[in-house]
């Protein structure tokens, strides 16, 4: 960006229903002496313009024709701001300054709202303007109004930009898809639209580019041995476990690339987070398995505990004396009944236990 090229405020009066209102005036006498003039009303020439000469009623003639036919100039002078909006205006090719304040203004007619990312549409908060119909037509509210300069402005509002779902690889190159909601706002105007072609593009490009490289830093799911945060040492850090921290970085690194272009990221939220969908189905079934032995585990521990306590209780109460064989087959029996998926169906021995 030129460093001569800085963003300036103009502060100036908020004067434009007064200068519309002369305008108007101006244009409707213009029209008015027109008429008179035309009709050639010698006598109504004399009383308005107090002289009887031909020739000077012709010069009248001339200029009120002259004047209805430029007199719309002036009127693009008058610019209307919104609260949340901003006007960058050039004057044949120099920035001149910036309206930021909401008010009706007037300034030099012959200034050119500029705005390069005015008509680009990325599906985002404040693109889509609202439609209108008129006589069948759709006319967007950006072309109705008096200025004719509204699809130039610039909003300051905090915005939201939603990119499509990305395919990336994590740290242990499994093909993962992600998406990010971006909070941002314009804080810098002259950056905005002097610094880069098109912010708003450079935005959705920049997020891209670093929800690429933050992604491939981490592993879908916790891993041992892994070191995400790079200080040498494994952590537990993960897509999945630790979405915070990854969003965060993500806003770091995004609001690292656009800072020259006049943009502050407010924050940046994971709104969409899975494996590809070639390998979907397989990591399905590896998480059902872990979660399968994890589960047996704690069953076994839990049967375990159940025979050591029905063991103890016996030998306390002195019951029934059971050798070590006889031991194994009760241990035997209940770790089948306790540890299996399905009822056990009891058998009742009426004899000996050999």
């Amino acid at each position: 960006m030129n460093e001569n090229v800085k963003e300036k405020i103009l502060n100036g009066p908020k004067n434009g229903m007064v200068m519309m209102c002369i305008t108007m005036c101006a244009y409707a006498a213009a029209i008015a002496l027109l008429v008179v003039t035309a009709i050639g009303l010698d006598g109504a020439a004399v009383l308005i313009t107090g002289a009887t000469s031909a020739g000077f009623n012709q010069f009248l003639f001339i200029l009120s024709c002259v004047y209805v036919a430029l007199g719309w100039i002036p009127f693009l002078g008058l610019k209307v701001l919104k609260p949340g909006e901003a006007l960058v205006l050039t004057l044949f090719g120099k920035y001149i300054g910036t309206l930021k304040e909401d008010g009706f203004y007037y300034v030099n007619p012959f200034c050119i709202a500029f705005n390069p990312a005015a008509d680009t549409k990325l599906g985002q908060s404040g693109d889509i303007a609202d439609k209108k119909m008129i006589a069948g037509v759709k006319i967007s509210g950006a072309d109705m109004e008096l200025s004719g300069s509204s699809s130039k402005k610039i909003s300051l509002k905090v915005m939201t930009l939603s990119n499509s779902k990305q395919k990336v690889n994590d740290l242990l190159g499994n093909p993962v898809e992600v998406a990010v909601a971006v909070m941002w706002r314009v804080t810098d105007t002259a950056k905005a639209v002097f610094a880069v072609d098109n912010y708003k593009e450079y935005l959705s490009l920049q997020s891209d580019t670093a929800v690429r490289n933050v992604v491939k830093l981490y592993p879908y799911d916790i891993t041992e041995n892994v070191d995400t945060t790079g200080d040498g040492k494994a952590d537990d850090g993960s897509l999945r476990g630790s979405t915070e921290v990854v969003a965060q970085r993500i806003k770091d690194e995004i609001q690292a690339k656009v800072l020259d272009a006049g943009i502050e990221i407010v924050d940046a939220r994971i709104t969409y987070l899975a494996y590809a969908p070639e390998i979907a189905a397989a990591m399905l079934q590896r998480q059902q398995a872990a979660a399968v032995v994890d589960a047996r585990k704690l069953i076994v521990d839990g049967a375990v505990g159940m025979v050591e306590l029905a063991l103890e209780r016996l030998n306390e109460k002195d019951l029934v004396e059971l050798d070590e064989e006889r031991k194994a087959a009760m241990v035997s029996n209940l770790l089948v009944v306790l540890c299996g998926n399905h009822d056990a169906q009891p058998v009742v021995n009426s004899g000996s236990l050999y």
